[in-house]
């Protein structure tokens, strides 16, 4: 007689990988702020992507800051056949012009046309930092530079968001060249009484910020945007010092007299209206 019977067990299948074991987490479900480093939920940070913690205000793509500003079904794309070209031959260029292409939906780092603000006619320019960093070659220097002349000739308002790295340095000496180009067409929509109004966005250095991005006839920032011309990196080697840790934020440059206002991105809007409404006669003729 057994005392003893063995008892039935339900066998388990042994996991080996520790990645089966792993919650799954969907790529782009959370999102670490640059600034105060938390984790959050990327629809906590709403259409405005705004950081809930430390009011962090994230890279935007053109297209969501041309949804969170102008009227919806108004925008009418300008030149939106201008691409670059690759005038020295540089090694990888044409790869990373089509890889940009790609990833940030546009054909150039710049996105320009005319559309309706709260009924306002106006000119608008959004530059993305999804492409090579927003900088300005050839192709961007003549759209941004045709965004004028067009609005001289309509006789519209622009507003420009800028965000650049600077100049594409595959391209050279004609990259910096559209620095002069850009300028002269300020001047020209300028000349004739028009209101040209600047949204520094973070980043914007370099031979954008050298140009076209301060000689608006108001010049607004978003909180903690990086402005300046020269990296902090190629400053401190140049002067063999270190500088402070805000020396290029907005409100850093806004203390220096360089921004007149800086504006929270729920507040743009608003703040934009109203400019227009100050400077402008609004023109039937859309």
């Amino acid at each position: 007689m057994r005392l003893f019977k063995k008892r039935p067990y339900i066998s388990l299948q042994k996991v080996t990988n520790d990645s089966e074991r792993a919650p799954f987490v969907p790529d782009g479900m959370f999102v670490k702020c640059p600034n105060c480093k938390q984790s959050i939920y990327s629809k906590d940070l709403g259409n405005e992507r705004i950081c809930p913690n430390c009011q962090y205000a994230f890279r935007i793509s053109a297209q969501e800051r041309l949804h969170l500003t102008i009227d919806e079904g108004t925008f009418q794309e300008w030149d939106e056949d201008i691409v670059s070209l690759d005038p020295l031959n540089f090694p990888g260029y044409d790869e990373k012009l089509k890889k940009a292409q790609i990833n940030s939906g546009l054909r150039e780092a710049v996105l320009t046309g005319r559309a309706k603000l709260n009924g306002v006619d106006l000119a608008i320019g959004i530059m993305d930092s999804n492409f090579i960093m927003g900088s300005m070659g050839q192709a961007v220097g003549e759209k941004v530079t045709r965004l004028f002349e067009k609005a001289a000739e309509k006789n519209l308002p622009v507003v420009l968001f800028t965000a650049s790295g600077g100049a594409r340095m595959q391209e050279g000496i004609l990259s910096l060249m559209q620095m002069a180009k850009t300028s002269a067409a300020v001047k020209k929509h300028s000349d004739k009484g028009l209101f040209y109004l600047t949204i520094l966005t973070d980043p914007t250095t370099g031979g954008v910020t050298a140009s076209f991005a301060m000689q608006g006839d108001v010049i607004l920032a978003e909180p903690g945007a990086l402005i300046g011309f020269a990296g902090r990196r190629v400053i401190e080697q140049t002067i063999k010092e270190s500088v402070p840790d805000d020396f290029q934020s907005a409100e850093k440059v806004m203390e220096h007299g360089f921004i007149d206002k800086i504006v929270p991105r729920t507040e743009l809007k608003q703040v934009i209206n109203k400019l227009l409404l100050m400077h402008v006669v609004s023109n039937s003729n859309f």
